[in-house]
């Protein structure tokens, strides 16, 4: 009797996460819980795989519903192989440092941290800044307390742009920042930043701090619908039409995987630091099983990658993340 339920339930489970998996799939809808689908791969990944090994543990008679169950499920896991494999498996896309070219001078260390505008934890963010002596800090969510907190890091060179509606931005940097710039894309109050920076070499590139709108129900702040129509797509051409090595990094509201980034990617000739070297999971800090990857780093075609880490926790729902990279002479 117990085998039976228990059957019944793996069946059911089964049957919810194979649906979902291929829902996940669909794209550009109105629906925002369409887009969200998209980003637990990992979770149903998991599930499915453990769905068919108790489905083949429980099931004592190969019938048309066997196979139909076993062969929903494989649809499922491949779904999902094939979205984060490549994070594990595949190629790095921006590749690992060559010797000739691991000189100092040419380099640059990224951190990026949503902050969570209600968190206060601001000592802790500023021992984590000290412990890994970025060249740059983004911070995101911040209001006017919060960059009281972080100018205390004493950096030289800043774009600030504090907001009280989560959506703030501050950009500290060690290394001279020119012809500084705060656009906006969608709404009047979703600030992104972008400049020049010029490093220690002596060679400049173009730096977009971006942290879109999050895809959940708002009527000040709708769902983007349509590929065209989206901060990040609009930041991709900017990219695409600017000469100098560039690198798009923030909370993307959104995996990589996704069709919207992808699409960012492909027409702003970049590419994911995260391709090769693991997921490196930044949302939700505040839960271990519902994570996935929402603060990224995207760079043109000249970079290449020394390291990167998702660092310690500092009492936001994000956890910082950490990129160093070198430009090519």
């Amino acid at each position: 009797m117990m085998r039976s339920i228990l059957y019944k339930i793996v069946v059911g489970l089964s049957a919810i996460v194979v649906i979902l998996s291929i829902l996940s799939l669909i794209h550009d809808l109105t629906y925002w819980y369409a887009k969200i689908l998209d980003f637990p791969r990992t979770q149903y990944l998991i599930f499915s795989l453990v769905c068919l090994l108790l489905f083949l543990i429980l099931n004592r008679k190969w019938n048309v519903t066997s196979y139909i169950v076993v062969a929903g499920l494989v649809v499922a896991i491949s779904i999902h192989s094939i979205k984060i494999g490549p994070y594990y498996v595949g190629e790095k896309v921006v590749p690992e440092v060559s010797q000739e070219n691991l000189e100092s001078a040419s380099s640059l260390k990224v951190l990026i941290a949503n902050v969570l505008i209600t968190n206060r934890d601001a000592a802790k963010l500023r021992e984590i800044i000290e412990k890994h002596q970025p060249d740059m800090v983004l911070a995101m969510e911040v209001n006017s307390w919060w960059v009281e907190q972080l100018d205390q890091i004493g950096y030289p060179f800043a774009i600030k742009y504090p907001l009280e509606n989560a959506y703030g931005m501050a950009l500290y940097s060690k290394l001279p920042l020119l012809e500084k710039d705060v656009k906006f894309f969608q709404h009047h109050d979703v600030p992104s930043v972008h400049t020049v920076v010029e490093l220690k070499s002596g060679q400049k590139i173009k730096f977009h701090g971006v942290h879109p709108v999050a895809p959940f129900p708002s009527d000040k702040y709708p769902d983007n619908v349509g590929l065209n129509e989206v901060a990040l797509t609009k930041v991709g051409k900017l990219v695409a039409a600017d000469n100098l090595p560039s690198i798009v990094a923030g909370d993307f509201n959104d995996v990589s995987w996704s069709s919207t980034t992808k699409f960012f990617e492909e027409h702003g000739n970049l590419k994911n630091v995260r391709l090769g070297r693991g997921l490196y999971n930044s949302f939700s800090a505040q839960s271990f099983w519902m994570r996935w990857p929402l603060d990224h780093f995207f760079v043109t075609e000249e970079f290449e990658a020394v390291k990167v880490q998702r660092l310690d926790k500092f009492g936001s729902d994000h956890f910082p993340m950490l990129t160093e990279l070198i430009l090519r002479k």
